[in-house]
């Protein structure tokens, strides 16, 4: 079987070449062997593999949460409430980040509703932006 170059290995599982070793240098991707001119060469399992990492990382799971999943996904016959714990601590991240998505965008619709186009000295934004007291939601 032909083995898969680092640059191959990127274009298959959509990790850019510095991610790869990043990943192989944290251990979530294990060393791959090397050709005999000192080139990585990977199998496809190591593209699956890359390829569940990127996914994970697009949903917004931290490296420390992926370690987990992927030692979960190593060891198939162990129950997967830690999988499910995980998903659900991301989900509940996800939705107060969604709330406070939703505050912000009420406050800037006031922000711009209150504009009446006309001179900065009398721009409600810049009024808003200059005194933090003035907004509606608190904000981190």
């Amino acid at each position: 079987m032909k083995k898969i170059t680092i640059g191959d290995a990127a274009r298959q599982s959509g990790v850019k070449v510095p991610t790869i070793r990043y990943y192989e240098s944290i251990g979530l991707l294990a060393a791959p062997s090397r050709s005999e001119g000192n080139q990585r060469s990977y199998e496809p399992a190591d593209i699956r593999r890359l390829a569940f990492i990127r996914h994970a990382r697009e949903l917004g799971f931290e490296v420390g949460s992926i370690r987990t999943l992927l030692a979960l996904q190593d060891d198939p016959d162990q129950s997967c409430a830690s999988a499910d714990a995980i998903a659900k601590a991301r989900l509940i991240e996800v939705e107060q980040r969604i709330r406070s998505l939703m505050a912000l965008k009420a406050e800037l619709e006031i922000m711009v509703e209150g504009c009446g186009h006309g001179r900065v000295d009398q721009c409600r934004v810049i009024e808003v932006l200059a005194d933090h007291g003035q907004c509606m939601h608190p904000h981190h």
